[in-house]
């Protein structure tokens, strides 16, 4: 964040943790009655008691309080903590889902951010399986509805910021067709109907 603040830079970042909880603490919250998953007891893990307050802080200029930061930012460029960055974070949470919940798509919203991740992390965010069979967002489509595919088609035509097109399908000639259509600027990407199985998250650059 400082780097980009001083060059004007777009840098990205992916810091992963878990949410160990230190020994000594471990012991009083079992005493509680207490265990591993429980809201009270993950409250006070690494990442969500240190790290995503402490990311937060850094961003906003801000305590979890909603006090201003007091110091400065030494050495090449100095200036108040309390400004803050021009930045933005996500935070995320790895789950295992069920192989019921996958084949009737209702784990969708857990691997949303993954192929909003693989199109760079930029911009908006499909969350939800579209209506209509198809969606766009600022740099990325995706198509669940093959019947749908010439206006989606069309729609990925019409927007010249997309990288990356999700194609929902388990059918290699009906994805082909779709992948022909698109332009050449536009990468597809083939995601099995159980995706959370088959697709592998990789930034491939």
């Amino acid at each position: 964040m400082r780097l980009n603040r001083q060059d004007d830079g777009r840098r990205q970042c992916i810091s992963i943790t878990n949410n160990e909880v230190a020994a000594e603490e471990q012991a009083a919250l079992r005493k509680s009655g207490l265990r591993p998953g429980d809201p009270d007891w993950e409250q006070w893990g690494i990442c969500d008691y240190i790290t995503k307050p402490r990311i937060k802080a850094a961003i906003t200029g801000k305590t979890p309080e909603g006090k201003a930061i007091d110091g400065d930012y030494k050495f090449t460029d100095e200036f108040p903590m309390a400004e803050g960055f021009e930045e933005n974070a996500e935070f995320f949470t790895l789950t295992y889902e069920t192989p019921v919940a996958v084949h009737h798509n209702l784990a969708f919203q857990r691997i949303a951010p993954l192929l909003w991740m693989r199109a760079g992390a930029e911009g908006s965010r499909i969350d939800e399986l579209p209506e209509r069979g198809w969606a766009v967002a600022d740099t990325y489509g995706l198509l669940v509805d093959l019947d749908r595919s010439a206006e989606f088609c069309d729609a990925v035509h019409a927007h010249a910021g997309l990288r990356i097109a999700y194609i929902v399908t388990d059918d290699d000639r009906r994805f082909q067709s779709v992948a022909r259509r698109l332009p050449d600027s536009v990468e597809p990407i083939r995601l099995y109907e159980s995706y959370l199985s088959n697709f592998r998250f990789s930034m491939g650059r």
